[in-house]
Formats: C-alpha cells, sequence, structure tokens
C-alpha cells in the first residue's frame, strides 16, 4: 500500500510517498481502508517534536521510531481483529487511529464510530482530534445555555468546531478572529464577532461567563479581567504553547485563589466511541457542519503540511485517498 513516512525529524520536505506493508489488525484492532483524514497540531509536533517532547513521550530522541504519521481516519472497515464486536467488513467508520497518512491504518474499536446521516467521508475525517478536542473542552467548563461565551482563536479546526458546539449548548457565544473570518463566524452562528485586528476584548470592559482560549495569545490575566464574577478561562490551545502552559501551571491556581474566577487547563483529548457518537449526531441534524479550507490527495500531504503550517487555515485541512473520495491537485483547482 501507499503511505506517507518520514525516517528523520524536520520540516514538511522530509515526508515521502512509498509502497509499504499493509498493517494487520490484532485484537481488538480494526483494519479501515481510509479514504479521508485531517491534519492536526499533534501532527506537526510528531513531524519535528522539541527535543524535550522526544524524551517525555518517547518518539526517538535522533530518528523518529516510526515512520508514518497521523491520527485522523474515516473509511471503510477491511477487516477486525478477534475481539472486536462492534464493525464488521464493509462498516464505514471514522475516528482515531495509527499512522492515517495511509491507504490503510488500523485503529481500536474503542476509538471508532459508525458515519450516520449524509456525511461524507472527508467530513467525518475531519471530527476525530479537533472536534472532539472542542466537545471535551466545554463539557469540562460546564458549558452550558445562556451562558455569554468567548472563544479566542474562532477560525482554526478546533476553533469552528467549538463555536458551532457552544451554540448547539444554547449559549450566547462571542467569536474572536482576523478581519478575512468575521463574516464566516456570524454563518457559523456567532452572536457577536470581534475581530482582534481592531479590537482588544480583554481591555473592552465586556465580561464572559466562560473565555476558551483555542488560540490564546494573551495573558492569564488579561482573560481575568474578562471573566464574569464566577467565571472561567479555559485553555485549549495558544499561540505560543509552552508559554500558556507555564503560565496556566504555575500561576493558574494562584489567580484562581484570587476570587472566584477560574484558571485552568483541558489537558489532552481523549477519542472514544461515545463522544465520536455525539458528534456525528450533531453533525447529523445539521448543528454542526465541519468546514474544510482545503483539500489535497495523498501524493501532496507534504504541500498539505507547508500549507497548514503557517498556521492561517480557516477550518480544517483535509488528505483524501481512493476513487471513492477524488481529489483533485491544488494546482488543478487553481487552474
Amino acid at each position: 500500500m501507499k503511505a506517507v513516512v518520514r525516517t528523520r525529524y524536520g520540516t514538511p520536505d522530509v515526508l515521502e510517498l512509498k509502497e509499504v506493508d499493509r498493517p494487520v489488525p490484532v485484537e481488538d484492532q480494526v483494519l479501515v481502508r481510509v479514504y479521508g483524514t485531517s491534519l492536526n497540531k499533534a501532527d506537526l509536533y510528531e513531524l519535528h517534536p522539541p527535543f524535550f517532547i522526544r524524551m517525555l513521550l518517547g518518539g526517538g530522541r535522533l530518528k523518529p521510531k516510526e515512520e508514518k504519521i497521523g491520527t485522523d481516519i474515516a473509511g471503510r472497515v477491511e477487516a477486525v481483529g478477534p475481539a472486536v464486536k462492534s464493525f464488521k467488513p464493509g462498516d464505514e467508520v471514522f475516528g482515531g487511529g495509527r499512522w492515517s497518512f495511509a491507504e490503510y491504518a488500523c485503529a481500536r474499536e474503542r476509538s471508532l464510530a459508525l458515519i450516520s446521516g449524509r456525511a461524507k467521508f472527508d467530513e467525518a475525517a475531519t471530527l476525530p482530534i479537533a472536534a472532539t478536542t472542542a466537545l471535551q473542552a466545554l463539557r469540562k467548563a460546564k458549558a452550558g445555555p445562556g451562558q455569554r461565551i468567548l472563544i479566542d482563536g474562532s477560525s482554526g479546526g478546533v476553533g469552528t468546531f467549538t463555536l458551532q458546539i457552544a451554540k448547539s449548548l444554547g449559549a450566547e457565544v462571542t467569536a474572536v478572529c482576523s478581519t478575512g473570518n468575521v463574516a464566516s463566524a456570524r454563518s457559523m452562528g456567532a452572536d457577536n464577532v470581534i475581530d482582534y485586528t481592531k479590537e482588544d476584548f480583554t481591555k473592552s470592559g465586556q465580561k464572559y461567563d466562560l473565555i476558551l482560549g483555542v488560540n490564546g495569545h494573551h495573558s492569564i490575566l488579561g482573560y481575568r479581567r474578562a471573566l464574569s464574577e464566577k467565571g472561567v478561562y479555559m485553555m485549549v490551545g495558544s499561540s505560543h504553547p509552552i508559554g500558556g502552559l507555564v503560565q496556566v501551571a504555575l500561576f493558574g491556581k494562584l489567580v484562581s485563589k484570587l476570587g472566584r474566577k477560574r484558571i485552568g487547563f483541558m489537558g489532552i483529548a481523549k477519542i472514544t466511541t461515545s463522544d465520536l457518537e455525539a458528534l456525528m449526531a450533531l453533525v447529523a441534524n445539521g448543528k454542526v457542519k465541519p468546514l474544510i479550507d482545503r483539500r489535497y490527495p495523498l501524493s501532496e500531504t507534504a504541500d498539505a503540511f507547508r500549507y497548514f503550517q503557517k498556521g492561517h487555515t480557516h477550518g480544517k485541512v483535509v488528505v483524501e485517498l481512493g476513487d471513492e473520495s477524488p481529489a483533485e491537485s491544488e494546482s488543478a483547482r487553481r487552474a
């Protein structure tokens, strides 16, 4: 089978398309013929992780232990391991697998769900990491109807899902994005939109019950200033992830003790069947619509990474595979 691999750490230039052995599912694993996968920040970290991350996660100090990368998958079940009970060959599924930038990938049964309704493979492929992160962040922050929720970084993959899921909960949502994404934020249901190039919401005097820092770049004190009396700031991601985590880890508890406002970090999202089913239900009933910025064929995965790492995506970047999910090259689409 064809798969995108890398034998060393580095820029997207290290990615190569090669013929490799097809994986074989064991025990609770499901072999999926992949028709769609999408890019996440975790993939960028896996491509060239900081040295201390390599030490922490055991990914190989000088070179990757595994050649293939990727997590999000959507496709059709090809075979199942002996312990699998929920899926059978021919089922259309999506979820989190191993090495998704390939024609076939294995995933554990507990990290997959059925594709239902009219969802297509490319749409389902956007959900596993990004939409699960959004759902679990809102759940951990106890988001609910009537709350005033601000999403700092509403235009990327996680941000667009956070906005839509928050609206589905009945919240009053304020989206923070750049000028070019204002109209899109409104079309996804945002009640209010703040153009961060023109206004700093942390200094406006407006208060929010919940602030989700999806691509946060303000200080903890700035976020705290914009919270209501019992408000919560939840760090989901950051334009400066290390600095953001350090602030939350070192000062979050201290700041939280100064009154009734709370500062926290959502942690790492865990892909589960139950959450995938909840997300697919939101897609099926029209409350959430995956927003796809660009599509690439497997042969242009390196180009997809080059575009994604620029950091200005509007929604998700998808890689499509196979005749049932045809993809044109970027150059052909521009012609």
